[in-house]
């Protein structure tokens, strides 16, 4: 008997990781391990392994956009995952598809650094990240160190990550009005790159005015090779699936730590930061 059930659609967006562990290839295996059907659109290839980034090769802007639209004018999308996207350039062109096809969710992750330390966004790309397309976002995921290149201030402390999720939501929601777009952005703040025992990320609901905390234990780890690139794709696929805010927030932040406690235990893929264990509810069945 044919099933009237509809499969969540999720596309992202992102440069390719040639070691697997974190880009495009993190973001299908995470969509795919939350329920999502994945699709992509790649806009850069990076020579990558965990040790580090090669090299980078940006693909034409045609290729970017035809991609994006293939996708979107077949399959469809519930949600959109964007990650590395290197230039002004690329940013004003997926801009332009964006609201051309208006796709209900966008979960925004503002990779600018590699975990090895590599810089994956020209510098130029930086405004226009978070005047142009920031604004249009759900939810943005960034890390300590985006959320001070994106505020101009640095966060030392935990107890500081609450204020600046809500002082980052409050500029980028003021952003989008200014622009005429009716669109409160959420943001998860990821605590990282702090030092306490207790790694506590802090999710701001702007469609609630609420801080949540995400509490759990530090695991110390090596493989952390692309966690923001999965927990960004989780969300946007527990979002597709039709998850509240507040809900996929949590079930994105047990995702990652699941997925991080599977690869700290059960042994590294590489020489440098390996991954984290994307499938770990299979290989521990």
């Amino acid at each position: 008997m044919k099933s009237n059930m509809k499969i969540a659609r999720v596309l992202t967006i992102a440069g390719s990781d040639s070691g697997g562990g974190a880009g495009i290839q993190a973001d299908i295996k995470a969509i795919s391990a939350t329920g999502s059907y994945a699709a992509s659109a790649i806009t850069a290839v990076t020579v990558q392994n965990t040790v580090g980034v090669r090299d980078v090769f940006p693909l034409p802007i045609n290729i970017v956009t035809g991609q994006i639209e293939a996708v979107l004018d077949d399959i469809g999308a519930d949600a959109i995952k964007i990650g590395m996207l290197h230039s002004v350039e690329v940013i004003e062109a997926v801009r332009t598809e964006l609201l051309k096809y208006r796709v209900k969710y966008l979960v925004i992750d503002p990779v600018m650094v590699a975990t090895s330390g590599d810089r994956l966004i020209n510098e130029d790309a930086v405004s226009a990240l978070k005047e142009r397309l920031l604004p249009l976002a759900t939810v943005i995921t960034p890390n300590i160190p985006e959320a001070e290149i994106l505020l101009g201030r640095k966060l030392d402390r935990q107890k500081e990550l609450a204020s600046a999720a809500e002082e980052l939501s409050a500029a980028l929601t003021s952003l989008a009005s200014a622009q005429g777009f009716d669109n409160k952005v959420s943001v998860l703040l990821k605590a990282g790159h702090l030092t306490e025992e207790r790694l506590v990320d802090i999710f701001y609901n702007a469609q609630t005015g609420e801080n949540r905390h995400l509490d759990s234990r530090r695991i110390n780890t090596r493989n952390t090779h692309g966690t923001g690139c999965t927990m960004s794709s989780a969300f946007a696929s527990f979002l597709a699936r039709g998850f509240s805010l507040n809900d996929a927030a949590d079930k994105a932040k047990d995702y990652i730590n699941s997925a991080i406690i599977a690869a700290a235990k059960d042994g590294s893929v590489g020489t440098g930061h390996g991954p984290v264990a994307h499938f770990f509810m299979l290989v521990n069945k």
